[in-house]
């Protein structure tokens, strides 16, 4: 698999897919690409081989880059342009592609699962998934882990709902 390390970037099979992306004249294409290697994987129905899994991975980290929360894209190994303000939309595509990346019909995960860096490599794809969430959610969700305060039923949280009666 080409990695040493259990960020979404530290993997060889991405390398291709970065410079692919570099080498793309404009914000337009690169998305298309990016788009495309998520669709991949959510559409594959039999095995999703190592490299397709991770290239969609990468793909999801960048789409997580753009959103509020999300981890800025390697300085060494990512590309130097992030995509600015992903849509909802392409978020909610990312999310399925890192679904079925960690499926058990998945080589990379298989791989990962069998090695002593699992805990680690599924902490980094929680990491994406959590800035790919709705900047409502990712909020809300945010409080709720630190324990500072219990949301309502309104998704607003109960220090900050004075207009309520």
């Amino acid at each position: 698999m080409g990695l040493w390390g259990t960020s979404p970037f530290d993997r060889g099979a991405v390398a291709d897919f970065v410079g692919d992306l570099e080498d793309m004249a404009d914000g337009a294409e690169r998305l298309a690409a990016i788009r495309e290697a998520l669709c991949f994987a959510v559409e594959e129905t039999g095995y999703l081989e190592a490299p397709e899994g991770e290239v969609a991975l990468v793909a999801a980290a960048l789409v997580a880059a753009g959103r509020p929360g999300g981890q800025p894209v390697d300085e060494v190994y990512g590309p130097t342009e992030a995509i600015a303000e992903p849509s909802q939309e392409l978020a909610d595509l990312a999310v399925r592609a890192l679904d079925r990346v960690l499926a058990a019909d998945s080589e990379a995960a298989e791989l990962w699962d069998d090695s002593a860096s699992a805990p680690e490599w599924r902490a980094s794809v929680d990491a994406v998934r959590t800035a790919l969430r709705p900047a409502s959610e990712s909020v809300r969700g945010r409080a709720e882990g630190q324990g500072r305060r219990r949301p309502m039923a309104s998704g607003r949280t109960a220090a900050r709902d004075s207009r309520r009666p």
